[in-house]
């Protein structure tokens, strides 16, 4: 330990008569020794991955309303195709992704726009509407809801889409009522499910509902829409896995979650 101080130039632990502790130091070095490992335990694997082929490990970031409904049709079109690649998943909002994905701790990520696309190569996917969901005791019809009718019930917001659609609202004159604000697309989700309020998301977050008296309606004067897209870092090598992943994907404009995302 003192050799290391040595080295360092600093105090690294604190130390007590029955115990040490790291001080910010010591943190700062710990933190930054975990990612080495990381990197060279995924270095290893990538060149594991050069020599055998199709066979290796797709390191992969997902957000959360994606991983558990797109993706999952994603992977099995996939799988068909390359039984012998497994996936490490990373999931976490889309600024978090990209942190990753420029640290070379994922090589891939599936996000949703808006985002900054330097440095990126970005494959769209899917452009899909955002919805409002909640339990049907919220809805007097079928038919499109509209932001003067959101306004009078309590409101669900993903922090990232609130900006937006709090804009929306005072440019339509309207003050909404929001119950709720949350970092996750999930959390919405839940809270919709349960009947708290309306939560206003991507279309397909509403495969992540589970109860049957959820349902989600259009948003007649609200035209925002969010794209999912595959996303790397530009200039950096990726492994067999991952390219294969990304010229599977890039090839699909159709597929089976771009329909039935409604439920009356």
């Amino acid at each position: 330990m003192k050799l290391l101080e040595e080295e360092a130039g600093c105090l690294l632990f604190e130390r007590g008569s029955r115990h040490v502790q790291l001080t910010a130091a010591g943190q700062m070095l710990y933190g930054r020794a975990v990612k080495m490992l990381e990197l060279a335990d995924i270095t290893a694997r990538e060149l594991k991955d050069y020599r055998d082929g199709t066979a290796g490990v797709l390191r992969l970031g997902v957000v959360s309303s994606v991983g558990s409904t797109y993706l999952i049709h994603a992977v099995q079109d996939f799988q068909k195709q390359y039984p012998h690649i497994d996936f490490e998943l990373t999931e976490g909002n889309t600024y978090q992704l990209l942190e990753q994905l420029s640290s070379g701790l994922i090589e891939l990520a599936l996000v949703r726009t808006p985002f900054s696309k330097q440095g990126l190569t970005s494959v769209p996917l899917i452009e899909e509407p955002l919805l409002a969901v909640g339990s049907k005791r919220y809805f007097q019809s079928k038919n499109p809801i509209t932001l003067s009718d959101l306004s009078g019930l309590p409101l669900i917001l993903y922090r990232r889409w609130e900006p937006i659609l709090l804009e929306s609202f005072r440019e339509a004159g309207l003050v909404p009522h929001v119950f709720c604000k949350n970092d996750d697309a999930r959390t919405s989700v839940i809270w919709a499910d349960a009947g708290l309020g309306i939560s206003i998301l991507p279309a397909s977050a509403f495969g992540l509902v589970k109860n049957p008296d959820t349902v989600s309606r259009q948003i007649s004067d609200l035209p925002l829409t969010s794209s999912i897209c595959l996303v790397r870092s530009q200039d950096t090598w990726i492994s067999t896995a991952a390219s294969a992943f990304l010229n599977c994907l890039s090839k699909t404009y159709d597929h089976p979650l771009t329909k039935n995302t409604e439920r009356s």
